[in-house]
């Protein structure tokens, strides 16, 4: 049980403090699950990150379950899930109801700007911090330049790029091991 409540009040308090949506979550996360409680790798949690980005859902609820079921199994699942979208879901219902209030007050909107801002710098460090941690190699280079590529002049849905990228990287190891 104290297991279930630490993975619940852990969740729940990144959930409380972070803004911006799933990628605006990642530093946070890392820093909290892999450098403060080393519940996981940097490497394991790359892996939720992808895993949790072509499953449906928020990547940050997607993680917060996968660390969840690491920790407690279905249960943990459960406790983490809870606890990661606790806190967002009062702060919703609240800002829901007083949005139509506010809306068009100039000082929400300037606040509005301002937290836009901020959440593109926080999505560029974890983007930065995937980068360092996920392309090792040329492979990993090419490979980076092709999905880019490709989303930007099409509208592949990015789970179809994820799953290319996987069955490619299998390809890869495979051909790499078969030459030596």
């Amino acid at each position: 049980m104290k297991n279930l409540l630490d993975l619940f009040w852990t969740f729940a308090k990144i959930g409380a403090v972070c803004f911006g949506g799933g990628y605006a979550m990642l530093p946070i996360l890392e820093r909290e699950l892999v450098d403060k409680r080393s519940w996981t790798t940097n490497e394991e949690i790359v892996d939720y990150y992808a895993i949790g980005q072509c499953t449906p859902g928020v990547i940050a609820v997607n993680v917060s379950t996968f660390i969840g079921c690491k920790r407690g199994g279905i249960a943990g699942a459960f406790a983490s899930t809870t606890g990661m979208v606790f806190f967002p879901v009062i702060f919703i219902i609240i800002i829901a109801g007083l949005m139509q209030n506010f809306a068009d007050n100039y000082y929400v909107q300037r606040a509005l700007s301002g937290i836009a801002v901020c959440v593109c710098v926080l999505i560029t460090n974890a983007v930065i911090k995937l980068w360092k941690s996920s392309i090792r190699n040329k492979f990993g280079y090419i490979v980076f330049a092709v999905v880019l590529m490709l989303s930007l002049v099409t509208d592949i849905s990015s789970g179809i790029f994820i799953i290319c990228a996987g069955i490619t990287g299998v390809v890869y190891a495979n051909l790499k091991e078969a030459k030596k």
